[in-house]
């Protein structure tokens, strides 16, 4: 089946120029064609379109999830934020008073791998140690990458301390590559750096929507 993602302004790559109402059309796992929606739309009549509001990008990197994911316990709502809170936590003596098995550590990085689908990341960089939660990222859909050099605090928002919101992307949109991208409710890349990724509003790995804002 092909679908057709649109929205107003489409960023193909980072540095790359943006095509206003710009779409990319996916046909299983990959991208077909990239440019105009009603160019695409004339030429795939019968093409399932989704029209999203704000910026379509490639999706996003988080470096340094293993720290996010294996050294980070996300509470279960609402099972234990009325004991826990709701925030996330980290550091040894916190982590330790948890009593946390590898079947916990396995629930909570499906949370965060969830939380990372709702930022519009795609991919991942870290070596997991815990065979739990290894099994949850790559049923996931993330992309898991070697560990890479990086400067700063690993974050669940890959925007963060980033000077440019294409230093976060991962690809690029163009014909023949990985159906991988996110959408985000923001009218262009400036201000997506400026309000961050929870901005997002859809993302799509293999040409599947993993996350849609309700």
């Amino acid at each position: 089946m092909l679908t057709l993602h649109t929205a107003e302004l489409l960023v193909p790559a980072a540095g790359s120029a943006p095509l206003p109402g710009g779409a990319v059309l996916v046909e299983g796992d990959r991208i077909a064609s990239v440019g105009p929606y009603e160019a695409l739309a004339a030429a795939y009549p019968h093409a399932r379109a989704r029209r999203w509001p704000g910026v379509l990008t490639p999706g996003l990197l988080v470096r340094g999830a293993d720290t996010l994911l294996e050294r980070t316990y996300y509470p279960d709502d609402p099972y234990e934020t009325a004991e826990l809170g709701t925030d996330p936590i980290s550091g040894q003596d916190a982590l330790e008073a948890l009593k946390l098995t590898e079947a916990r550590w396995g629930n909570s990085a499906r949370r965060g791998t969830q939380k990372l689908l709702a930022r519009g990341v795609v991919a991942v960089t870290g070596r997991f140690a815990i065979p739990a939660v290894r099994t949850a990222v790559a049923r996931s859909g993330l992309t898991i990458l070697p560990p890479a050099p990086y400067a700063g605090t690993p974050a669940l928002d890959p925007l963060a301390g980033r000077d440019a919101a294409g230093e976060a992307f991962h690809g690029v949109l163009e014909q023949g590559a990985p159906a991988r991208f996110a959408v985000f409710a923001v009218p262009d890349a400036a201000a997506l750096l400026a309000q961050g990724a929870t901005t997002c509003v859809a993302t799509v790995i293999g040409g599947r929507l993993l996350h849609r804002r309700r």
